[in-house]
């Protein structure tokens, strides 16, 4: 798959310096963008690679291997147009400004949810104290090697980012006219675009945990940073409204997560993820 999403890449940013050369009509508005605003908001669906989750704390220090996980799409409703409501779903919001005609740098909240799959057995090594939930480890402590644990047992662990996987990140982005390709000539009615670009930013989950029988927490906190890259297709209409659709392929690395009321209860992993986005929006100048 990523070589898949390589490839894409480096043929949008072939056909983007190809169509370079080609003419524009310099009265349209569409005709160059520098100057212009835009702003989206949409939804997204996500995947994510196998994960090794490290958990430390008073009377405990563990390592679970190859934890899978997955999104918690609502589907599309109401709640994506419900002011009240809008924040609830997977969404992606964002807000650019064109510094040239290809070129806009934007800032924005993909707003993602991660959930430890119950239903699994994972490898685990470490030490767990007395009674923590871990029949084998009984009044005494557990040193732990290799360990085969069922995490369907929720009184052990639950882990998700539900509120969600927050990546807010700045991204570089190129965007280039492809409407001769499908012989469109007046692009003021329709305008396709590709568009190609990088982000950085910080994630700030809100994530729900309960480990070892202690209380679920579930509080926004500052817990790493994350590295994407991206491919979409663009269509706008009647030059102000558009719809784009892309897919993300990113690295998040989390050293730094909260698990429980206790500052000494943490967590850190890291993983990669693939994101499906499709998302509205409007072009403008002020």
């Amino acid at each position: 798959m990523h070589f898949k999403i390589l490839l894409f890449a480096i043929g949008s940013l072939f056909i983007s310096n190809f169509l370079l050369a080609q003419d524009v009509v310099p009265g349209r508005y569409t005709a160059h963008n520098k100057g212009k605003f835009y702003i989206y908001w949409g939804g997204n669906r996500d995947s994510y690679s196998q994960s090794d989750i490290h958990f430390w704390g008073k009377d405990y220090d563990f390592n679970l291997y190859n934890v899978s996980a997955e999104d918690r799409p609502k589907g599309w409703n109401i709640d994506y147009v419900n002011p009240s409501r809008m924040t609830i779903p997977q969404y992606n919001f964002r807000i650019g400004y064109f510094i040239q005609d290809h070129y806009n740098i934007s800032f924005g909240i993909d707003h993602m949810k991660y959930v430890m799959i119950q239903s699994q057995q994972v490898q685990m090594t470490g030490v767990v104290g007395p009674g923590y939930g871990v029949p084998e480890s009984g009044n005494s402590y557990l040193n732990l090697d290799n360990h085969q644990i069922d995490l369907t047992n929720e009184k052990f662990l639950t882990f998700e980012h539900t509120d969600g996987l927050n990546y807010v990140n700045t991204e570089f982005c190129r965007v280039d006219d492809i409407s001769k390709l499908f012989r469109i000539w007046n692009t003021d009615k329709i305008q396709v675009n590709v568009t190609e670009g990088v982000g950085v930013g910080f994630l700030y989950p809100k994530t729900n945990v309960k480990i070892l029988e202690k209380e679920r927490h579930d509080d926004f906190h500052v817990a790493g940073y994350g590295v994407s890259g991206k491919v979409g297709l663009n269509l706008t209409f009647f030059k102000y409204f558009f719809v784009q659709g892309e897919l993300k392929y990113g690295y998040i690395n989390m050293p730094d997560i909260r698990t429980t009321d206790d500052p000494a209860d943490r967590a850190s992993q890291h993983f990669t993820f693939v994101q499906r986005v499709i998302v509205f929006g409007g072009i403008f100048k002020l």
